[in-house]
């Protein structure tokens, strides 16, 4: 037998040995010294024993099986028996082997705690009794906490379930999975709804789920709570309620409420609140059965504070008490039968209730509009439409309310005429975009014009002359003015209500044509005016010819035209004014051209044409002319050249004579300098060379004098160096001096303090010490022998005393100077 076949299993170990004889494997368990066969096989191990410690646990796969003693049972051949494929729980045991077949499923784990609050939902795998009960396959129920589970493996854990806290003002919605009956042995049927309201934490039963949580919602004052009932049921405050039906809960039902399973919140509802200005009506009002009255209006007045049922509206809001002031009315209308402080009122009546009072209107009437005293100036007025009747006035320069019967009527304008008046400053203009309609039409006729109104209504027309405001009735209208414009003339360009009377100037561009085919373009301007006198019934022929002013254009381009091509191009280039002025005006029996042109059917007088420009239309024509202009500018331009030439060149001759004559002249002139410049350079040079000479010894000189200065100034500089070093050293001595002095004063100074200090200090001591003695104690030591008196004395601790009783002189002075001295110098 080799060593190899030697195995040492040390305590809590163990193997598994197959033999292979008999095909049977046994377990050895440590401590052991084990020697295996030939015959023998080591399968598995050493292998520690599974050890579970208190509050463990672990799941053993593939458990023995055991007879009633505990003992695991063999079959024929002596092999361990197994339970294949079940498991098997075990606890807090010695250490044991695991017989072959057996696994550890996981590892060895601690007993789960529950804790408070908290449960295990458990589930049966298959029949089991489970504390004293017994649950089929499939059955759930609940492991409620503080405790520790114990498991089975019967039992599989399904979650941990938690509870729910429901704190002040909520409750949770649960819902029944299934029948069951509950602690308080209410049975409770799948899909049933419910509320807990009960304070506190909550688990909730295996057989029921959270919904959600539901809050309460706090009542006060201010704020109700509208609900309506799912189904019909009996309520918290013990009403029965109808499926549909809707209420209020408010502060005087309870503080909070939480709404039922078959309560729908339709919202909070805020207090209505009526000062006693205020009032308001209201819709389908809830009467105190709690039925509504549909169709029907309530009138409810201030001071009062109320919530608006279900089902109830309020007509416009709350609404203010009406006050009306001495100069504003209400106009109020009947909705139906009833009687008032004044008549009996039919359904569609219409009356007027004027200030200064307070109003609030009953359910009966119906307010159509607030009115007031329209404040009118003499130039300010509008229109009044009699409902009745239908005719329409206008009302003018007074303060004017409407009746009942009346109504403020809008008069409609043309565009055309709209913007006029805004163009050209009417009623509409000033800080307003749109003019009011039920104003009276205002315009202001600008000076020396004039304005036509057509009534419609009587079938004629007034003019109104400027300076002047015009007013129009309800049945008046402006006659737009519609004239040409622009160059040349376009028809429809200008619109006015109003038309100048002149004078004034128009402008044209006419096309002519001379006899000889030279087609021009002639600029005319043409001032007129209007002669006419507003007393006269003809007054109105200004009117007659609408556009005056393409009228009078056309008329007056005729007759151009027509004096035009009669003459050649060259005679009217000559005399284009006179025959123009001719054809226009005409001549008289003297042939002087007249001063006016006349048109009869509208009074309009021409009274002078300015020609302002004649261009030729056709191109060649214009160059021609140009060519002509130009071959005149050239002559003129080429003679005045040779002019400027001859008066160049002459003189041109005047100054170069004066040129040559200033030549000579400076040659004169330098000549004579040059001459004085040599006899000035003769005396420079004699001057230089005396002047040298002189300047070397006055060098010299100024040299030595500079050096015999320079001498005395640093003997000079010597002596106030060393009297100001001699000064310097006398100071710092007598500073250092003046120091010592200060110094020792000082000290001594401090000395004096020092002693001064000591006497008083030591005279207090003095005067402490007689103190605390007192004067018995002082008789006594007086009265008593030497040897007792020092013994007190040592008892003091006094170095020195000294008692009398005043009759007896004592030289003090030297007695203090001695102690201080002593003192000192101890």
């Amino acid at each position: 037998m080799s060593t190899a076949a030697v195995i040492r299993i040390k305590p809590y170990f163990y193997i598994h040995v197959l033999d292979n004889n008999t095909n049977v494997t046994r377990v050895e368990v440590g401590p052991q010294t084990f020697t295996r066969q030939d015959h023998e096989k080591l399968v598995a191990g050493p292998e520690a024993m599974i050890m579970i410690p208190p509050r463990h646990y672990c799941i053993i796969q593939n458990p023995l099986m055991k007879n009633e003693k505990g003992v695991p049972v063999q079959d024929t051949a002596g092999q361990i028996k197994i339970r294949h494929g079940d498991e098997e729980i075990r606890f807090e045991q010695e250490p044991f082997p695991l017989y072959p077949g057996e696994k550890l499923f996981g590892k060895v784990s601690p007993l789960q705690v529950v804790a408070p609050n908290t449960a295990l939902k458990l589930r049966a795998i298959r029949d089991v009794k489970y504390e004293n009960k017994s649950y089929l396959a499939g059955d759930e129920w609940l492991f409620k906490g503080p405790g520790t589970y114990v498991p089975q493996v019967e039992v599989t854990i399904v979650e941990i379930v938690q509870a729910r806290v429901v704190k002040p003002l909520q409750a949770l919605r649960l819902r029944a999975k299934k029948q069951f009956t509950t602690v308080d042995n209410i049975v409770r049927k799948a899909g049933e709804e419910y509320l807990h309201k009960e304070i506190g934490a909550y688990i909730p039963h295996v057989d029921e789920e959270v919904t959600e949580t539901v809050n309460a919602y706090v009542l006060t004052e201010k704020k109700a709570l509208a609900l309506r009932a799912k189904q019909t049921f009996t309520d918290s405050f013990g009403k029965n309620r109808k499926a549909g039906e809707e209420w209020l809960v408010t502060l005087k039902d309870a503080e909070s409420h939480i709404p039922d399973i078959s309560e729908q919140v339709i919202g909070e509802i805020p207090v209505t609140i009526l000062s006693s200005r205020e009032y308001c009506v209201i819709l389908d009002p809830v009467d105190e059965s709690g039925k509504p009255q549909l169709g029907t209006r309530e009138l409810r007045k201030g001071e009062v504070s109320f919530f608006l049922k279900p089902g109830e509206k309020l007509e416009a809001g709350t609404q203010k008490v009406h006050v009306l002031e001495s100069e504003e009315a209400l106009l109020l209308r009947a909705r139906e039968n009833f009687k008032d402080e004044k008549e009996v009122r039919r359904p569609g009546d219409r009356w007027m209730i004027h200030g200064p009072c307070d109003y609030i209107p009953p359910v009966q009437v119906e307010i159509l509009e607030k009115r007031k005293v329209l404040p009118l100036d003499e130039n300010e007025g509008i229109y009044v439409r009699d409902i009745k009747t239908g005719r329409v006035r206008s009302v003018i320069g007074e303060s004017y309310m409407l009746k009942s019967y009346e109504e403020l009527w809008t008069k409609e304008l043309a565009t055309v005429v709209e913007e006029l008046l805004i163009k050209e400053g009417g009623a509409a203009a000033k800080g307003r975009a749109q003019r009011d309609q039920t104003r009276v039409v205002v315009y202001k006729a600008p000076h020396n014009s004039c304005v036509q109104i057509y009534d419609y209504k009587e079938k004629k027309a007034r003019i109104v002359w400027g300076p002047d405001l015009v007013m129009l009735g309800p049945d008046e209208q402006f006659t737009v003015i519609s004239l040409s414009g622009d160059k040349p003339k376009r028809p429809h360009v200008i619109k006015a209500l109003a038309m100048q009377l002149g004078p004034d100037f128009m402008t044209d561009i006419v096309i002519v044509e001379t006899a000889d085919h030279a087609r021009l373009s002639l600029k005319l301007s043409y001032n007129w005016y209007f002669e006419v006198d507003q007393t006269t019934k003809d007054a109105d022929k200004i009117f007659s010819v609408p556009d005056f002013v393409g009228d009078a254009c056309k008329a007056i381009a005729a007759r151009v035209r027509g004096a035009v091509a009669g003459h050649s191009f060259d005679e009217f280039h000559k005399h284009s004014a006179k025959l123009i002025r001719t054809a226009i005006f005409g001549l008289d029996d003297h042939g002087k051209i007249h001063n006016r042109f006349l048109f009869a059917q509208n009074k309009l007088i021409i009274t002078n044409i300015d020609i302002q420009s004649v261009e030729p239309v056709d191109s060649r024509t214009r160059d021609a002319l140009q060519k002509s202009v130009q071959l005149a500018i050239e002559i003129t331009t080429k003679s005045q050249e040779a002019e400027a030439r001859h008066e160049a060149e002459r003189r041109e001759q005047e100054a170069r004579g004066r040129l040559e004559r200033q030549k000579i002249e400076d040659e004169a002139e330098a000549e004579k300098a040059r001459t004085n410049l040599l006899k000035l350079q003769a005396e420079s040079a004699a001057v230089e060379s005396t002047g040298q000479a002189t300047a070397e010894a006055k060098a010299r000189a100024d040299a030595a004098q500079i050096e015999a200065e320079a001498k005395v100034d640093q003997s000079r500089l010597g002596a106030e160096a060393e009297k100001i070093k001699a000064a310097a050293e006398l100071a710092q001595l007598k500073a250092r001096q003046e120091a010592e002095i200060k110094h020792q004063k000082s000290l001594n100074e401090l000395d004096i303090i020092r002693a001064r200090d000591l006497a008083n200090i030591e005279s207090s001591k003095f005067k402490s010490i007689v103190n605390a003695i007192g004067a018995d104690t002082l008789r006594e030591i007086a009265q008593a022998g030497p040897e007792i008196q020092l013994q007190l004395l040592k008892g003091l601790g006094l170095k020195s005393f000294m008692i009398t009783d005043g009759n007896s002189p004592i030289n003090l002075f030297n007695t203090a100077g001695g102690l201080i001295g002593a003192n000192v110098g101890q």
